[in-house]
């Protein structure tokens, strides 16, 4: 029996996948929502259609000095560390081929996070436009040392594996500093550890700024070459990709995009992790070309509806917005992996099914991918006759 056509299998699987257009207006949507919100909420509220007019009365008006010293800077960076997050986790997962490949589990947020906190316990007077080299060394230590103890980076599973161990020491690092601070340090360290975007200004804004443009021309060399290292490291070679090189420096720009955010807002977790796997399961049949993109988009979304509710649900008490994205990342995010592993199993399954539709007892072949929707290769005997001795 001859195997389905190509075309009517593909068909079939695009029925399952999500619609490709509602994913730009759901993003808008989302966010144009969220920053609704963060702006008008609170004490006081401003309502939507005085918001303008706040805007212009800036400093005049309590109103105002709110809007646009307090609420409108928190809104950009968040919008901000969220896209940069975001695409810094599809970089990692894309380079080493692992969905579980996050700054949090890779030693660089930890690296980050003790490199600002440090000189806070040990009441080192820093000018404020330090703070981020401090952060970018201690993420460079962290990725360092996890290249270092992988064999740089020579396997992908070899660097998830040693970067895990490698967080873990850096952050009971920080618990040791922990025990050293004062109380005061201490909540400071604590809601800082969580990450928060609480009394952010414009002059933090500004800091992320010089690293942005570094780090978008990169972005953008950076995406093709992640998707040839997707074929794995013996095919990207043959291809003209040195993959240990790439890996190295798509690390490097995942520092570069994390370090500046972690010493701004400090380690908001999980952002990295969600966003990627949602622009995945809107567009599973692309690359990361235009993954990167989306996975940015969604990074912003998720930072900004978070800050939501860590500014609002225990007023007039803050709560930390790293919280928050933990709390809703993780459940979301490995929903979405279970639920692109089921739809690839069924598609795999439907294609396999309609290909070889009966079996003699024998040797097993390949089962036909989805994504192709071929028939596997059989030598020129009649089919099944590998099962007659």
């Amino acid at each position: 029996m001859s195997a389905t056509p190509p075309a009517a299998s593909g068909t079939a699987g695009r029925r399952t996948r999500p619609g490709r257009r509602g994913q730009p207006l759901l993003v808008l949507a989302m966010l144009g929502a969220a920053a609704l919100c963060a702006l008008c909420l609170g004490t006081p509220y401003v309502p939507p259609h005085r918001l303008l007019g706040a805007v212009q009365d800036g400093q005049d008006t309590l109103a105002g000095l709110v809007v646009t010293e307090l609420r409108l800077p928190r809104l950009v960076l968040a919008v901000t560390a969220g896209a940069c997050l975001g695409a810094a986790g599809l970089v990692l997962q894309e380079a080493l081929r692992n969905p579980l490949a996050v700054p949090e589990m890779l030693g660089v947020s930890s690296g980050a996070a003790l490199g600002v906190a440090a000189p806070l316990v040990l009441a080192l007077s820093l000018p404020a436009p330090v703070q981020p080299l401090l952060a970018l060394g201690g993420a460079v230590l962290g990725g360092g040392l996890t290249l270092l103890a992988a064999g740089l980076g020579r396997s992908p599973s070899a660097v998830l594996l040693t970067g895990a161990a490698v967080a873990a020491a850096l952050q009971a690092a920080l618990l040791v500093l922990m025990v050293m601070a004062d109380q005061l340090d201490l909540q400071l360290i604590y809601r800082y550890l969580l990450g928060s975007l609480s009394a952010r200004t414009w002059d933090d804004v500004a800091g992320l700024w010089p690293w942005l443009l570094v780090a978008a021309p990169a972005l953008l060399l950076c995406a093709p070459v992640l998707s040839v290292m997707r074929l794995g490291d013996a095919d990207a070679e043959a291809l003209g990709v040195r993959a240990h090189r790439a890996r190295l420096a798509a690390l490097a720009l995942a520092v570069v995009l994390i370090a500046p955010v972690t010493a701004v807002c400090g380690p908001v977790a999980w952002v990295g992790f969600l966003a990627p796997h949602v622009a995945r399961w809107f567009r599973p049949d692309a690359g990361a070309v235009r993954w990167l993109g989306w996975s940015a988009a969604w990074g912003a979304v998720v930072v900004v509806v978070a800050d939501v509710p860590a500014r609002l649900a225990l007023a007039p008490v803050e709560t930390p917005a790293g919280a928050w994205t933990a709390l809703l990342g993780v459940p979301a995010g490995v929903a979405l992996m279970r639920t692109r592993r089921r739809a690839r199993a069924a598609g795999s399954a439907a294609a396999g099914g309609s290909a070889v539709p009966t079996r003699l007892a024998g040797p097993r072949t390949p089962e036909p991918s989805a994504a192709s929707g071929s028939a596997p290769p059989t030598s020129g005997r009649p089919a099944g006759a590998e099962g007659v001795r």
